[in-house]
């Protein structure tokens, strides 16, 4: 679990909360029309903005902020360097039995294994790279669009309780609540889309860069296995991928 999102929300949240608590009149906040408006609306526009498959998956996609957890680009490039020293050794044949976790690594390997040239493996890995990018940028603008939509309803409920409030000055018994629907609509807006969506949206892009990046190295090693690359020659290439001190790192951990 991704400690940062889950405390990240819990504290930003955790501070509104305390904020109103420590100012008395907590139910003061609550208010079912601004609720509606803000949460239900944006909801809906959600739906008109988005097909419904992408709409419903939302909080499948809004659980990889929590759960997804990178590979370490130092271990795969030591499993890449494992499997090209194999590679060398024994030839491809010798990787078929190499129990390998990644999924994508393991089916860039056992298509080079099968024969298959090394353009129709790179096509291949490198459109399944692009699909999965293509999935995640769905979920970024989904999030953003609700972070867009979000402080949208909000004004939109503003507007609806100054207009219930002005054509009801006569009774000042309603313009308290008329005036609650008008702030609130507003709090509950920002609330949702600057605590929520948009950093869900950016962790998301984050997320995404990551995946990208481990598996543009898969390829690589995998393209670099299939040309019977010399581990060495491998390693150099597949370091670049890493800022210098982590190179380090890749060095050590290999002496020790």
């Amino acid at each position: 679990m991704d400690i940062a999102t889950l405390g990240g929300i819990v504290g930003t949240i955790g501070c509104i909360v305390f904020a109103i608590a420590i100012g008395g009149g907590a139910l003061l906040f609550v208010n079912v029309p601004s609720i509606i408006i803000v949460f239900f609306g944006t909801a809906a526009v959600t739906l008109i903005k988005y097909p419904l498959a992408h709409s419903l998956g939302t909080m499948k996609i809004a659980l990889k902020t929590f759960f997804h957890q990178a590979e370490s680009q130092t271990e795969l490039i030591q499993l890449g360097i494992e499997l090209a020293t194999i590679a060398r050794r024994d030839g491809l044949l010798g990787l078929e039995g190499v129990d390998i976790k990644n999924e994508f690594l393991a089916k860039g390997i056992q298509l080079a294994v099968d024969g298959h040239d090394e353009e129709y493996v790179a096509r291949i890995l490198a459109t399944e790279i692009n699909q999965t990018i293509d999935r995640h940028e769905r979920g970024q603008h989904l999030f953003k669009g609700m972070g867009e939509s979000a402080p949208a309803m909000g004004m939109i409920g503003t507007l609806i309780g100054l207009v219930q409030m002005m054509s009801n000055m006569s009774d000042p018994a309603s313009i308290g609540p008329a005036m609650a629907v008008a702030l609130l609509t507003t709090l509950y807006g920002a609330v949702l889309a600057n605590a929520v969506a948009l950093p869900i949206a950016d962790k998301l892009s984050h997320r995404s860069k990551e995946e990208k990046n481990n598996k543009m190295l898969i390829l690589e090693a995998v393209s670099g296995v299939q040309k019977g690359m010399s581990p060495k020659v491998l390693e150099e290439m597949l370091l670049a991928y890493l800022p210098g001190s982590q190179r380090k790192e890749v060095d050590l951990t290999k002496k020790s």
